[in-house]
């Protein structure tokens, strides 16, 4: 691959040709990429990309479900979704340290993030109107990030390889923690079993759109598999969420709202139905049910944190001129 090719290919501006073949010949040959180490603008830029999206929604990730923090059926409850959120927070700061290696600053991807440059999940732009929203999060989405996340351990660059270890460690049980609650919902009343099932019904398809548009519409996914950046593609990890979560629906009595999902014995794989993608895409414009009232939650907590973060700094300071003054 040399500079000035076209499409998925181009590396950048004008780079020493040797540097790139050096490069494509370590991620070749799966071995780590440090951030002192020589890498391209372009592989740089989307690490960024992907690294601070991610981050970002681990951030907003903790809206929907902190919103329910107080309205916990019990103190056991309240305590397990406090963790969680807690953990969620956690794995904001693990992505926001790792895209900082790659010479961007925090503060330059949250302002991203409140301006709208910055993209996260869609699937948290659709609200959570009853308890067992929270059960289908967990269990579906926090399934479906299961499945992205775990060949990011064996992604190219190093410190988010490495984030991904405790991150992928901690959203396993934030997935059993959401079949939990959808279980005990199905073995309740049949008032709870019918709140299961409105939760799968609502969040099915967001959950299927999380792993992003198709392989063929997806500009971004070849070039990233060329630099072992991502490991599978979109369908690929959509299929393998598909066959993993519908035989766990039907060991609860819960019925996947798709008339066209059917296991296909040949394909050794299950069918299943076309995704609204212009629902997708107008979701990514911003223009998802709580899309608006997301980033004003999170332009007010960062606004009234400020004196937080002004603080920590002046702390930061004086402790620095003490230890040069020693």
């Amino acid at each position: 691959m040399r500079n000035g090719q076209k499409g998925s290919e181009k590396i950048g501006p004008v780079e020493d040709a040797a540097l790139v073949d050096a490069f494509e010949a370590r991620v070749a040959a799966d071995e780590f990429i440090e951030p002192k180490d020589w890498m391209p603008e372009a592989y740089r830029k989307t690490l960024i990309r992907q690294i601070s999206q991610h981050a970002h929604s681990e951030i907003v990730g903790m809206l929907p479900e902190g919103n329910w923090i107080t309205r916990a059926p019990s103190l056991r409850r309240k305590a397990v979704l406090l963790a969680k959120v807690q953990d969620e927070g956690g794995h904001g700061l693990y992505l926001y340290c790792a895209a900082e290696t790659l010479g961007v600053g925090r503060d330059e991807l949250i302002e991203d993030l409140h301006s709208g440059k910055a993209k996260y999940s869609t699937i948290f732009n659709y609200p959570t109107l009853t308890w067992a929203d929270i059960g289908a999060i967990g269990w579906l989405v926090d399934g479906a990030a299961i499945m992205n996340q775990v060949p990011l351990q064996r992604t190219s660059y190093g410190p988010y390889a490495r984030a991904m270890i405790r991150v992928c460690k901690e959203e396993s049980f934030h997935q059993r923690q959401g079949y939990e609650i959808m279980m005990a919902l199905m073995d309740g009343t049949e008032a709870q079993k019918a709140m299961a099932q409105d939760a799968l019904n609502r969040w099915w398809w967001p959950s299927l759109m999380m792993f992003g548009p198709p392989d063929d519409n997806s500009p971004n996914t070849a070039q990233s598999m060329r630099w072992r950046i991502k490991r599978e593609t979109n369908d690929q990890l959509r299929q393998r969420f598909v066959d993993a979560t519908v035989p766990q629906a039907e060991a609860i009595d819960l019925r996947v709202p798709d008339d066209a999902l059917a296991w296909n014995e040949e394909r050794g794989h299950y069918d299943f139905g076309e995704i609204d993608w212009e629902e997708f895409y107008s979701v990514i414009r911003g223009e998802g049910p709580v899309a608006r009232e997301r980033m004003q939650a999170r332009r007010k907590a960062w606004d009234e944190g400020a004196w937080v973060r002004d603080a920590a700094n002046a702390y930061a300071a004086k402790a620095a001129a003490r230890k040069e003054a020693a």
